[in-house]
């Protein structure tokens, strides 16, 4: 049963993932053909065609790869400065670029001349550009949010778990204090008399329905309090004498910062953890958090490599937040749909890992690198300035960027970024990360 759940999960994700870059691509086709731009392909996926159907002028089709697609637009690169389309030359770097140009016209038909990409203004394949990542977006924004509001995710309740016997300090707990000494004063939620159980209704006199509001009034709070809590069916105040003790400091998004502390109002209880539905602002919160950790994910990619390239090669274990393909993506979905949880949080969890797919697709497509989406947005940009400058002082229109000269950069980053993917790969396969 465990295999077939593994399995499962593996080609929910892999569905996730074919409509994440099918969602992607149809940003790209539908401002293109919004604008006038003729695209003779829309692909999901890589290798050899599966199935195809055309309709108008587009051939629309899935590949036997998944592991990504594309459009096909004509004349995503302007013609030469000679003017001609194609042309050959003996160094290696000038073919790259007369190579990619050529592409850029293969299969023009009479009339193509109104309907290339380079022709437009540059705000518009700005908007062509942008249309892809953006979509992502969307999708990852779309889940985040059904998630967190419909599904809810494993939160601090205001629920007590446990009650703390004595005070002891966050810093001395993290090194493994764990029993009291007998110097050491009883907490003040025991003297007050809160049980495991008691669920907090309200904190001195203010109505309290969620965990970060309860731990932000206690810390607010030294001296004395009155705790309405519900036990057995009842309300119950008690009345708690708050203390100024070390606890760990929180980061603004129910989390806290490891090796981190701060002094505050103490209580002396931990929290039960239930799921619970977010409302809107918390949800939005938490998705600022999740972008922002994301982006220092982006940011710390390279720092990351030798890490990983132990975990590949050397047998080092895999650390949680290693990077991923879509392959130990893949694994971790098959994972998701083993775990002896309910069926539903199965279903939460993997709508999670495809947001945080689609958010991740959104982010490193918009690198101002070719051959990533963000590359053309940002030469789009470039153009779009120099047309400015000399009409502004009125010189010669500059005329379209030519992107097609960037193209020996474009094949060594793309160089890089498929050295890479094969390493993660390798990882993925020999040393994956497993969740529990």
């Amino acid at each position: 049963m465990t295999t077939l759940m593994t399995v499962l999960g593996i080609v929910v994700f892999v569905i996730g993932l074919l409509i994440s870059i099918a969602w992607h691509e149809l940003g790209h086709l539908s401002t293109a053909k919004m604008f006038g731009i003729r695209v003779p392909q829309y692909m999901v996926g890589f290798g050899p065609t599966i199935w195809s159907r055309r309709k108008g002028d587009t051939e629309y089709g899935i590949k036997a790869v998944p592991l990504g697609g594309y459009i096909r637009m004509i004349g995503m690169f302007p013609p030469g400065d000679d003017g001609r389309i194609s042309a050959r030359s003996t160094s290696p770097w000038r073919g790259m670029i007369e190579d990619a140009r050529s592409a850029a016209f293969e299969e023009l038909q009479p009339g193509d001349e109104t309907r290339l990409f380079y022709t437009r203004k540059p705000w518009k394949r700005v908007i062509v550009m942008f249309a892809g990542p953006f979509m992502n977006l969307i999708l990852a924004v779309a889940l985040f949010l059904g998630v967190l509001m419909g599904f809810g995710i494993a939160s601090q309740t205001t629920t007590v778990s446990s009650v703390s016997d004595c005070v002891i300090s966050q810093s001395a707990a993290s090194a493994g204090k764990s029993a009291c000494a007998r110097t050491d004063p009883a907490s003040p939620a025991k003297k007050a008399g809160l049980k495991a159980g008691d669920r907090i209704t309200a904190f001195d006199g203010r109505r309290i329905t969620d965990w970060n509001t309860l731990q932000d009034d206690i810390r607010r709070t030294t001296g004395p309090a009155t705790i309405t809590v519900e036990r057995g069916g009842r309300s119950v105040v008690l009345h708690a004498d708050l203390i100024r003790n070390q606890v760990a400091k929180t980061d603004g998004s129910g989390g806290y910062v490891q090796g981190q502390y701060v002094y505050a109002g103490f209580l002396g209880f931990t929290p039960a953890t239930g799921i619970v539905q977010q409302g809107l602002g918390d949800s939005f919160q938490r998705m600022g958090g999740m972008v922002g950790t994301a982006v220092q994910s982006l940011v710390d990619l390279p720092e990351r490599v030798p890490a990983l390239w132990r975990s590949a090669f050397d047998g080092a274990p895999r650390q949680p937040d290693s990077p991923m393909g879509v392959v130990g993506a893949a694994r971790v979905g098959g994972d998701v749909f083993s775990l002896h949880i309910p069926p539903e949080q199965r279903i939460a969890t993997m709508l999670m890992l495809v947001a945080g797919f689609n958010l991740s697709l959104f982010l490193f497509n918009m690198l101002p690198l070719l051959p990533l989406d963000g590359g053309h947005i940002a030469g789009a940009l470039w153009e779009a300035f120099k047309r400015n400058l000399a009409r502004v002082f009125r010189r010669p229109d500059p005329g379209p960027f030519d992107v097609a000269k960037m193209m020996p950069v474009a094949y060594v980053v793309a160089g890089i970024f498929l050295s890479f993917t094969v390493l993660v790969l390798i990882a993925d396969v020999v040393n994956p990360v497993k969740i529990t």
